[in-house]
């Protein structure tokens, strides 16, 4: 039986199990290249990260530059037909690990420092100084937020079955689930008061609801508080947010059963690993079905920031 590895380096095997079931898959379809050879362009245009084709990420970026992200092009999440369930936790667990940059241990010893907004000498008014703090804001907002994309590219890579997807069907999960995701990421270093991100940078409250609205800030910081309420682990996270991404019910797909049983693959491997780290916990039953309750508070959080991205085009 596969046991569950506590750290990246214990977390061999994977990549080496994928690769070979992808070579497989490679001479199967005589494909050269491997995978789906899918090669999307994250450009930003009029203040959107947009992903080349029409797919918008979903988050503001300020930059001026294109760089490439690669899809699913070396078949490194394998088929999700052909792993067990402990497969599936041990992958999903190693691509969170290598791609998230809010796990436990890189957010240990975080120095925390607060975003400050300069003086702004030309505003007369009210209304013209609160235009600045928010441009302002969001600038720094989204220079750091906007790494994350090919971050959760990555991620969803080594997801067991997303290269499985039609490269169409990637690009909806991937552009409709990345705030969802990185939310689910970030929500560790978020309290009642702050929102820390990666390099320790944190904007308050007040500086969230400028970006935003009050009530939109509220229903961010009551997610992010239930969900560190339950304890998650980074395996869990990783598990959770590969549920979160696998969602078969996005407007447009063109193959939701085949993301539908995926989906599932990873949702009986959270049900196991949460059994199995809380063995013996009468909350442990109880966890499963809280995770699934809080999904569609995620999504109306996901829906209600493309809205606010309007503002920032």
């Amino acid at each position: 039986m596969c046991s569950i590895a506590s750290s990246p380096s214990e977390l061999g095997g994977c990549n080496s199990a994928n690769n070979n079931n992808n070579n497989n898959n490679n001479s199967s379809s005589g494909n050269a290249s491997g995978g789906s050879g899918v090669s999307v362009g994250v450009v930003v245009v009029g203040g959107h990260q947009q992903l080349v084709g029409g797919s918008m990420v979903g988050m503001a970026g300020m930059g001026t530059d294109a760089h490439q992200v690669g899809m699913c092009h070396d078949g490194l999440a394998g088929t999700a037909n052909e792993l067990t369930v402990y497969d599936v936790i041990m992958c999903v667990s190693q691509a969170h690990r290598l791609n998230c940059s809010y796990t436990e241990e890189l957010t240990r010893e975080l120095m925390r420092r607060p975003v400050t907004v300069p003086q702004n000498g030309i505003a007369s008014t009210v209304a013209e100084s609160l235009e600045f703090q928010k441009i302002w804001l969001w600038q720094q907002f989204s220079a750091r937020v906007t790494p994350g994309v090919q971050r959760i590219v990555e991620f969803a890579k080594r997801v067991p079955g997303f290269c499985d997807f039609t490269q169409d069907d990637q690009l909806i999960l991937i552009k409709l689930g990345f705030f969802e995701v990185w939310l689910t990421h970030v929500a560790r270093l978020i309290n009642e008061a702050t929102l820390t991100l990666d390099d320790g940078a944190y904007l308050t409250r007040q500086q969230l609801e400028i970006l935003y609205d009050s009530d939109f800030v509220n229903a961010l910081l009551n997610f992010a508080n239930t969900l560190n309420a339950y304890g998650l682990s980074d395996t869990e996270i990783g598990l959770f947010s590969a549920m979160v991404l696998l969602a078969s019910d996005r407007a447009g797909l063109s193959e939701p059963k085949v993301i539908g049983r995926a989906r599932e693959l990873v949702a009986e491997a959270l049900r196991v690993q949460i059994l199995r780290s809380r063995a013996g916990s009468p909350q442990a039953l109880q966890l499963m079905p809280a995770l699934e309750a809080k999904i569609p508070e995620l999504r109306s959080l996901g829906a209600k920031h493309f809205s606010h991205l309007d503002w920032h085009g």
